[in-house]
């Protein structure tokens, strides 16, 4: 069976309350539950209580920053949760931000590919129970193997997952950048695994398209996805868009939004027609879409259901 995932935390919920959402989601037949880690909770506690309410869910950080936690840390909240879990854990790391790094933690972030190649040098020995260079080693060694997973949105980022990872994690990906994504993936080894977020509207585009609109400028003016959609060659029709935000128009920058990238972005529509759309994605190369809902609470348990696989 193809992998269906979901994104915890749920908007609009505590964790406690959580609960009966994880175990619906696993019974409706999602496979995989991954967090985010942004200004909520930290990426490791919602799988922490998921690895209790679960029984075959895997469950990764998709993803936690290498800048905030130092490596032996991570080592060891990567250790407690594979063996909470018994085995069903992954690791997605990635650099995170300027925004998140530097703005909201007040940690220089430079040499992100050099933070994270040297994150891999430590995390490959250390979950493998050996000494590290610097002397750390973990009291015991998991009983099951950690995949790592890398946040990689472009160039060498994505090199480098090929190169050093069991999987690349993209996000706010439009449809028609996929293939540039999957070209970079040649040589991967069998097995490798393209994971992506997904923001799930329902609604037509009235309904949506205020929400859609602040949601993307104020994400794809973070100076990393506006390079990555540079990257894709979308600079043009970002260009005005970013302006007014680095201006302070944040108004401007949502009616700046580009709609047609928006609509390649974005999951929209009836469940239905999110399915299928989510399917093009899975057809261009997607081995695991993870599912973010944006749903007011009273809606989250229909949307849940709704979005199962088939």
């Amino acid at each position: 069976m193809d992998r269906w995932g979901l994104t915890l935390p749920l908007p609009g919920l505590t964790l406690a309350e959580h609960e009966e959402h994880v175990r619906r989601a696993e019974a409706a037949g999602y496979t995989d539950l991954w967090t985010g880690e942004t200004a909520g909770p930290d990426g490791f506690t919602p799988l922490a209580l998921s690895a209790a309410w679960t029984e075959r869910a895997r469950l990764g950080t998709g993803i936690v920053g290498v800048f905030q936690r130092g490596p032996a840390l991570l080592a060891q909240q990567a250790a407690a949760l594979a063996d909470a879990s018994e085995g069903r854990f992954v690791l997605g790391i990635g650099s995170s931000s300027d925004r998140i790094v530097e703005g909201w933690n007040r940690i220089p972030f430079e040499r992100p590919l050099s933070k994270v190649r040297e994150t891999l040098d430590f995390l490959e020995p250390a979950l493998a129970g050996e000494r590290t260079e610097t002397g750390f080693k973990l009291e015991q060694k998991p009983a099951h193997r950690v995949p790592v997973v890398l946040a990689a949105l472009r160039g060498k980022m994505l090199e480098l997952a090929v190169e050093r990872a069991d999987g690349a994690f993209t996000n706010f990906l439009p449809l028609a950048g996929l293939p540039k994504v999957t070209a970079q993936l040649q040589g991967a080894a069998e097995g490798f695994e393209l994971l992506c977020r997904f923001f799930c509207i329902p609604g037509e585009r009235e309904q949506v398209e205020p929400l859609a609109r602040f949601m993307f400028s104020s994400y794809i003016t973070v100076p990393v996805y506006a390079n990555f959609y540079r990257w894709l060659g979308y600079g043009e029709e970002i260009a005005p868009m970013v302006e007014a935000w680095e201006a302070g128009d944040r108004q401007g920058a949502a009616a700046a939004a580009p709609w047609e990238l928006i609509e390649e972005m974005f999951i929209f529509g009836s469940p239905e027609q999110m399915k299928e759309r989510l399917d093009a994605f899975v057809a261009g190369g997607i081995t695991l879409p993870i599912l973010t809902p944006i749903v007011t609470p009273d809606k989250l348990a229909e949307t849940i259901e709704a979005l199962a696989p088939a």
